[in-house]
Order: C-alpha cells, then structure tokens, then sequence
C-alpha cells in the first residue's frame, strides 16, 4: 500500500524550503485567510487563490494517503519557492542549457559550452542550468556567478551544486523531476543542449514535444557539439531517417532545432530569434504575434499569401494590442500580426517567425531584447 512506501527525502530539511508555518502562526494566518476569501470576485488572481484553498479543503475530504498530500504539499512549496527566487529577474532574458553531469573539464563539448555560457552574459542573456557538474558546471563558469540560475535535482546519491553557483540565492533545489521540468521551460527564452545520456534525450525529445504540440511558446532550440564530435549529427540521422519517412514527424518539424559546432552562430541564431519577434499569445482564437517592426503593406500581403496554410479562416491583420492584453502595459506599444491559427504545425509556425525575423531593419534602430 502507498502508505507503507518509503520516502527517501523525509524528513525534508527547512534550510531547502521554508515551511509555510516557520515564522508565522496559524492564528496570525487567520485574518488574511478571511481577507483572501472574501475578496472581490472580479479579481482573477484572488479567485484562482480561493479555487486552490478549496481544492485543499477537497484533499481532507477525500481522506487521501499521506504520501499524496506530501506530494502536494511538497510541490506546491518548491514552486512557491522557486517562483519567488525567479520573480525578481522576470523581464531578463534566459537561456537554458542542457548536458551531461559526466562531462570532464578536458572534454571540448564542456570548453564548448563554457565558452557558449560566457558569450552568452556578453550579449546580456542569463543562464539556467541543473547546478551539478559537467555541462552544467561549465555553462555556469562561462556565464559567471551573478548571470546564472541553478535548479538543482535531490538525487538517491547526493548531486552537489558546482562552485559557481553554490550558495548563490538563485540556487533553488527540487526533489520532484517535474516541477524541475516546468521551471526550466516556464523561466527561460530558448534552450541549448549539448551531448549527454537519457535525462539529456529525455529532456530534449520532451522541449521538442511541447514546442511540436503547441504546449508551450516558441523557443530557439539550440543543440551544440564541439568540431571532431557528431553527437548531433547522429542523433538527427536517426530523427529524419526514421522518424521522418515514417511520417511519425513532420518536415517542418525540423525547423524546430538547429544544429552548431561553435558558440558565436550558436548565439546569434538565440539572438535573431528575438530581431522582430518579441513573444506571443492566444486572445480567444486568434494567434497574436508581437512584433518589434510593423509591416508594410507589402509585408503583409507577402506573409498572406506565403502562410495562408495556417490559418483555418480568414487571414493575417495587423492590430494593436487588444483589451485582453492591457495586464502587459510594458508592451502594449508593439504592432501585432493577427490570425486564425489552426494549431496543428508549429514548425510551420516557426517558419513564420523566422521569415519575420529576416526582414529588412529600420535603419539606426536600436531596440531592447526584452
């Protein structure tokens, strides 16, 4: 039975989490609870804070298994966590790296990507990595301590936080793969892989997965290896020689990712993902790019007839920020392209966003990455 099944990470240490009781009692907990649900239900976030208190009070009364409420409980506390760690550089652009623990100093896949994480802070972008050794230690020691995010994982076997950012604030550490997952997706701006084992292809196929499906924004995806080595190389072999003729993928999918042998193309392929495009959302059932350039009447007849495949009705408009987007004020400035998409291709979307990113810059135009 589930309730006989050990825990190996109890007791849970206060110095990881703080436990919500530690410096505040219940008694003192009252009055902003009664605060919190009397609030006005005109308030999307405090009536999101009553769904989930009523969602615990839903667990009591369905006398669930003590390890389940852990479960909960324990990943409630890590998000609460590490979302606070995170807040304070929200509008900082982050770049994620992947790799293996087991890279060696002297391997030229690890003096890639520390060279990749160095001329990373250069262009202004931080870096998220798992903290432990190998690549992620590499990356750290290129991007240096104040430009790097670590997201530790607690491990049967101990998996200590490398030098650079041991002790650091924006170390966090999470015992659940998941919300470990769901940090390095919600926190960063495009993801670097370079050679490593399973957690490297689980982590891999898994982006490519929530980029294919529409689960999560578009991304730069960037897989690196170092000249002499074909690590990528074969594993696209294998991902358009079987997956594709299979037609298990799509060809656009492949526009998904690229491959690099060094770190300046590397970079820049990060770097000219965001030259026009600045980000996107849904408002209803309509696509909103936005944009950093309008477009010219031209540009948008081009983008009309070149794309039309991804519309299910209608085409492209370009707008200016809608109602529903006043919650974004800081972006509100930028030019939208509108359109119905169909929610089937993102490779295709892809190319949209990059046929985008190559058009001709505004001359002297100096424009902010974030």
């Amino acid at each position: 039975m589930k309730n006989h099944i050990k825990d190996p990470f109890d007791p849970i240490s206060s110095a990881e989490i703080p436990s919500e009781a530690q410096g505040e009692s219940f008694n003192e907990l009252l009055p902003k609870l009664e605060a919190l649900l009397s609030g006005p239900a005109s308030d999307l976030r405090m009536e999101l804070l009553r769904e989930m208190i009523a969602g615990v009070v839903k667990y009591h009364e369905q006398r669930l298994d003590v390890l389940d409420i852990k479960i909960v409980n324990r990943t409630l506390k890590e998000l609460r966590h590490a979302f606070k760690v995170f807040q304070p550089y929200e509008h900082c652009l982050k770049v994620s790296i992947y790799g293996s623990a087991r890279t060696s100093p002297d391997d030229p896949d690890f003096q890639l990507a520390e060279r990749f994480g160095r001329l990373l802070s250069q262009r202004g972008f931080m870096v998220i990595t798992g903290a432990g050794p190998g690549i992620m230690d590499a990356g750290h020691r290129g991007a240096g301590r104040d430009m790097s995010f670590g997201v530790n994982i607690m491990l049967p076997f101990e998996q200590s936080a490398n030098a650079t950012i041991a002790e650091d604030p924006k170390l966090v550490y999470l015992k659940y793969f998941f919300t470990r997952k769901l940090l390095f997706v919600r926190e960063s701006q495009a993801a670097a892989f370079f050679s490593g084992g399973f957690g490297t292809m689980d982590e891999a196929f898994e982006i490519l997965t929530l980029l294919q499906t529409g689960k999560s924004d578009l991304v730069p995806v960037v897989c690196l290896q170092a000249p002499g080595s074909d690590y990528w190389d074969r594993w696209l072999d294998f991902v358009a020689g079987q997956l594709l003729p299979r037609g298990l993928i799509s060809e656009s999918d492949l526009s998904l990712f690229k491959v690099f042998q060094h770190e300046e193309p590397a970079v820049q392929e990060i770097q000219n993902f965001y030259r026009n495009f600045h980000s996107s959302r849904f408002v209803g059932q309509q696509m909103v790019i936005r944009m950093r350039m309008p477009l010219t009447p031209h540009q948008l007849a081009e983008v009309q007839s070149t794309f039309q495949d991804l519309c299910t009705e209608g085409s492209f408009t370009q707008v200016e920020a809608f109602p529903q987007e006043q919650s974004e004020p800081r972006i509100s400035h930028l030019p939208r392209l509108a359109f119905n998409y169909h929610r089937r291709n993102a490779g295709r979307l892809r190319q949209l966003v990059d046929w985008l990113n190559g058009l001709p810059q505004e001359p002297h135009s100096s424009r902010p990455l974030n």
